[in-house]
């Protein structure tokens, strides 16, 4: 069976997190769309269709099975994939679920209404639901490795799962307000306070005295400190130090420098406003509460302070003084308008040199989606 996880032309407005990624390989809850149409079918061969710049490392399937990629699937969204009839279309009410061949055939999803996903803040705004929905996906009928004496637990002890590998030591864990999670060789340090649902992905590490509010994910291989609420980190970033973030969204391979901060509400309490790469301008959000979005990349130095909902794009170093603009384009220095150019050679090499850490470095297929970004308009 092939699936191709569909960005349904909401390539933009879930940028600047999707500069460089499909839809569907966003991380809320545990996993990412892809990760989780995997577990709920194991069989299945996933595949994404999305920008033509994203299609070298993120292939499409031929004769394949599209699948909304903004519907994060259930049980009943699974078994009726799996079992949709050729030259047939899925709906829920008006908004299409999933197509096989040419979909003429017109049918009406009927089970547990799924998550859908509409807009940028939906990641942290869902991320309680699809955390604990992804919690009971990845734990059922397993056995949690134990919990060290030296922890305080705070709750039922069958909402908290630890893998394989992972080390907790002299934390306070809190599971009345939610699940926690902790992956496979993840380690929370001593002095550290977590209110769930939380999620620590795979070889993360929670540093000492962080303080954590649900609900927040941190993806795999990520290093966290200071105080974070209604977060998600997608992997390999950094926020080793003290400083607040909340109600945001990190992209892959950021570091947010010491004392970085960002503001998520206003000082009057009002409504917010966010840049809209769809609509290249400021737009109403109907929300109270909104942090940072940070693509790839991207890093602060010491004691920056962001404003309330700011955007910033792919490959940007954000370093001064003052409170930088709220939207700061992809491949810019510095931390005002006009934006000085990061010089495409020496963002690669901050890149790597980030990456090289890790033992990892860009391929020749990410070093082309980023000089696609650093040339295109639509990530400025």
């Amino acid at each position: 069976m092939k699936i191709n996880l569909d960005d349904n032309k909401l390539h933009l407005r879930f940028a600047p997190l999707t500069l460089t990624r499909p839809l569907g390989n966003l991380r809320m809850g545990i996993l990412c769309n892809n990760e989780r149409w995997k577990m709920y079918i194991p069989e299945a061969e996933i595949g994404f269709t999305t920008e033509k710049y994203l299609q070298e490392k993120f292939i499409e399937l031929t004769d394949a099975i599209q699948v909304n990629a903004s519907v994060i699937p259930n049980e009943d969204i699974a078994a009726a994939v799996f079992n949709l009839e050729d030259n047939s279309t899925l709906f829920l009410d008006k908004q299409w679920i999933a197509k096989r061949g040419t979909g003429l055939n017109k049918l009406q999803f009927i089970g547990e209404t799924p998550i859908i996903l509409k807009e940028r803040w939906d990641l942290f705004l869902m991320n309680e639901e699809v955390l604990i929905q992804d919690f009971d996906l990845l734990t059922n009928n397993r056995k949690s490795q134990k919990i060290s004496k030296t922890n305080t637990l705070i709750g039922d002890s069958k909402f908290i799962f630890i893998e394989e590998g992972a080390i907790i030591e002299g934390a306070i864990l809190n599971t009345t307000t939610g699940p926690i999670y902790i992956g496979h060789n993840a380690e929370i340090m001593e002095g550290s306070l977590i209110r769930g649902p939380f999620a620590l992905c795979d070889n993360s590490t929670l540093k000492l005295g962080t303080k954590v509010y649900g609900a927040s994910t941190i993806g795999p291989h990520c290093k966290i400190g200071g105080e974070i609420s209604n977060v998600i980190f997608q992997a390999y970033s950094n926020k080793g130090h003290d400083g607040f973030l909340g109600n945001s969204v990190i992209g892959e391979w950021c570091n947010l420098g010491a004392g970085t901060n960002s503001s998520n509400l206003k000082n009057n309490y009002g409504k917010i406003s966010s840049y809209s790469y769809e609509k290249l301008a400021q737009v109403e959000t109907k929300q109270q509460f909104m942090g940072l979005f940070m693509g790839d990349h991207s890093k602060s130095a010491i004691n920056t302070q962001f404003n309330t909902a700011s955007v910033v794009g792919v490959s940007v170093t954000v370093f001064g003084a003052d409170f930088p603009p709220k939207f700061i384009p992809s491949f810019s220095w510095g931390f005002s308008q006009p934006f000085v150019e990061f010089k495409f050679d020496k963002a690669l090499d901050s890149a790597n040199n980030m990456m090289e850490r890790r033992s990892i470095f860009l391929s020749e297929v990410d070093m082309k989606i980023l000089n696609y970004l650093s040339t295109s308009k639509k990530s400025k």
